[in-house]
């Protein structure tokens, strides 16, 4: 199994990091799993909750924007 990302760099996520952490969304603005990612659980539950928090200031959206029909 391949390191997880934020081992490999020796960082943590963090909310501040808007376009580091869009790579774990999908192109709907879902958060992806560890099994797709590739990052271990500790990192995982961290990234998570920065996503969040993240959401919560704006700084990335909640759902992908849909072109009018």
């Amino acid at each position: 199994m391949a390191q997880c990302f934020f081992c490999k760099y020796n960082s943590e996520p963090s909310y501040k990091d808007g376009e580091n952490i869009e790579k774990f969304l999908s192109p709907r603005k879902k958060i992806l799993s560890r099994e797709q990612t590739g990052v271990c659980a500790n990192h995982q539950r961290k990234l998570n909750k920065e996503i969040k928090y993240a959401r919560l200031l704006a700084i990335i959206p909640f759902v992908a924007h849909q072109s009018a029909r």
